[in-house]
């Protein structure tokens, strides 16, 4: 075992489409989606233990034991490799900057960060494969994040294909309310049958900087369940507009609230976020959305593991 201090970023993600295709008999969602990773990210820091404990200090959303890094290094140490390394344990400390239940991944970018940081620092060797398997068992969207690339997703989330996009800047508006996924998916609105994608206009969506391709199925169950992502919606849509973007370009990132427009440069990116600042202040009702420019990232900072 590596006796050193680990420390990772652990990167928010970004749905550019999100389509609900059909719909397994054991309840889950058959998707389509495309994953981006993106420079916002939350801070991790691990250091090893003596004994098996799992420490989790820093920023905390809830109780240890349901915190996606805890879980993940649980799930660790629950594989034989684990046990032939000699029990280690470890102490996570998180910064969270990435807002949470805004479609951002930030607890499932978190957990991929943890099994990649631990299965390192504990010197497991434990392949891609088994460790994407053990991701998926604590959500969707971690073997995402394992994989460590833009990526267009089938299946619930778990079948990934890797593919060129071109870079991308956002203006990203996180409204101030916590949206749960389980809810907005088990709402009997929710439009479950879309087509699958055409891979070719998929392809072509791919090498532009402003995605128009698709839609998000979530978005409107989201926007009408939530009148604050539905007035981020609506300023970032007037932002676009103002700068000769398409109103497809404005959508939201898996199921909300956090909402984006991409853009061709930093520069636009910044003059949408500004607007959106300006439309903000001169409402009545105020809700104090955060704002962010941010760009894709090609791959994973923590991928050289």
């Amino acid at each position: 075992m590596n006796a050193h201090e680990l420390t990772l970023a652990a990167p928010a993600k970004i749905n550019l489409f999100l389509h609900i295709v059909g719909r397994r008999d054991d309840g889950y969602h058959l998707l389509e989606s495309a994953f981006e990773l993106i420079d916002w990210s939350d801070l991790i820091m691990i250091s090893p233990r003596a004994d098996s404990q799992i420490e989790r200090c820093g920023d905390t959303l809830g109780p240890a034991h349901l915190d996606l890094a805890v879980r993940a290094a649980q799930a660790l140490q629950r594989t034989p490799q684990w046990q032939a390394a000699g029990r280690p344990g470890a102490t996570i400390q998180i910064t969270k900057n990435i807002p949470a239940g805004a479609g951002l991944g930030g607890g499932s970018s978190d957990a991929a960060s943890t099994l990649m940081g631990l299965n390192h620092l504990w010197g497991l060797e434990i392949g891609d494969q088994q460790l994407s398997e053990l991701g998926l068992q604590l959500g969707a969207d971690v073997p995402f994040f394992l994989f460590g690339k833009s990526a267009f997703a089938q299946g619930v989330g778990e079948r990934l294909e890797a593919y060129e996009g071109a870079p991308r800047w956002l203006a990203i508006a996180v409204p101030p309310c916590h949206v749960k996924t389980a809810e907005i998916f088990s709402a009997p609105e929710l439009t479950r049958n879309s087509k699958p994608s055409k891979i070719a206009g998929f392809a072509q969506a791919a090498r532009q900087p402003v995605w128009e391709f698709g839609h998000n199925d979530l978005q409107a169950v989201t926007a009408s369940r939530f009148p604050q992502v539905r007035q981020a919606l609506q300023w970032l849509k007037t932002a676009a507009a103002s700068e000769g973007i398409a109103p497809a370009a404005v959508r939201m990132s898996g199921s909300g609230g956090a909402v984006f427009c991409t853009a061709p440069d930093a520069q636009t990116a910044q003059r949408l976020v500004d607007r959106v600042s300006a439309l903000q202040n001169a409402s009545v009702d105020q809700s104090p959305l955060r704002l962010k420019v941010c760009q894709t990232l090609m791959r994973h900072p923590g991928s050289v593991l």
